[in-house]
């Protein structure tokens, strides 16, 4: 691969990763707001929450391995 292109990627990847970070922290706030809304067996806020926490942490995970990938190519 083009080394400029390689590093427009790296790049981009990167920015996907600030961003899905930045999610990742938006719902570990929505998380707590609902964990104090009561009992967390019934609160489908808080459900929803720990859901899309573990699948925004999979998506960085994947994005992490992707700008590894790429940094190794060069």
């Amino acid at each position: 691969m083009n080394k400029k292109i390689r590093e427009q990627k790296i790049k981009m990847w990167k920015d996907n990763l600030a961003k899905l970070e930045e999610e990742l922290r938006v719902i570990a706030e929505k998380k707590g707001v609902a964990a104090q809304e009561g009992d967390l067996s019934e609160n489908a806020a808080y459900t929803i929450a720990v859901e899309d926490a573990e699948t925004t942490r999979v998506r960085i995970e994947e994005v992490k391995k992707l700008i590894r990938d790429l940094e190794k190519e060069g």
